[in-house]
């Protein structure tokens, strides 16, 4: 059975003492309401990584991720951190692809395809974005688009290694736009991406792929996102930086 995630994207948010407020409550929060079948992953900035880890301690649901990774394993890259440096300090996961990287980084599929080889290399989960501009959507090219993002950056991974891998879609064009995208939107893609991978893995990989929505997810909305088939969790970003909204939507399934 695959796992129900909600992973918190914290981006460039939260000074120190924040961060250590932040996760505290949402530690305490996850042990006392007793949540025991979702996944909460804490995505931080680089430099909270470590103090984070302390304070989550033993808290077996509660993961560690990094927002990003270099492709590169070690070397005079200055500014970068390798995905061997991040598994050093404990952390399991790493977002890899997020828009955001993509637009303002001009990370390409290319460049993510050797990001996750690395992460995977050093025994890091990644949680894979894809997704598709307004443009794309208005065209109506939007489902294969966002599966040559698959096929390009993941295809050729191993069935063994593609089955480490989280994905989170991301309707780009409904985050910060003004245009919100349905439940129903969410699962057509989903399914799609799934179809998608079964094509490549097999039916049985595919089932067991956890699949986020990574859309202006809140507590609003989650429930409704959540209760469709093939929508196992979200990619938060504004709402994981409030511990009771990141909480209701971890117990919106």
């Amino acid at each position: 059975m695959r796992k129900k995630i909600v992973a918190g994207n914290w981006k460039m948010n939260m000074t120190f003492e924040e961060g250590q407020i932040l996760t505290s409550e949402i530690v305490n929060m996850y042990k006392d309401e007793n949540i025991k079948d979702v996944v909460a992953i804490l995505n931080p900035p680089f430099p909270h990584i470590f103090p984070v880890k302390k304070l989550v301690g033993d808290v077996s649901g509660v993961k560690i991720g990094a927002q990003n990774c270099s492709d590169k394993a070690s070397g005079a890259f200055t500014g970068e951190v390798s995905a061997k440096i991040l598994a050093s300090f404990g952390v399991e996961y790493v977002i890899i692809g997020h828009s955001e990287r993509r637009e303002y980084f001009h990370e390409g599929n290319e460049l993510l395809a050797v990001k996750v080889k690395e992460a995977l290399a050093h025994g890091l989960k990644p949680i894979f974005c894809c997704g598709e501009s307004l443009d794309i959507r208005t065209a109506g090219t939007h489902e294969p688009n966002v599966k040559f993002q698959l096929t390009e950056s993941l295809f050729d991974l191993s069935p063994e290694d593609f089955s480490k891998v989280v994905i989170a879609y991301e309707p780009i064009w409904a985050i910060g736009t003004g245009k919100t995208a349905t439940a129903e939107q969410a699962q057509e893609m989903h399914a799609a991406l799934r179809r998608h991978i079964a094509s490549k893995y097999g039916k049985d990989i595919a089932a067991e792929t956890s699949i986020l929505y990574g859309g202006s997810c809140n507590p609003k909305n989650a429930q409704e996102i959540f209760s469709k088939e093939d929508v196992d969790g979200g990619l938060i970003g504004g709402a994981s930086l409030k511990s009771r909204d990141f909480m209701d939507i971890i117990k919106s399934f």
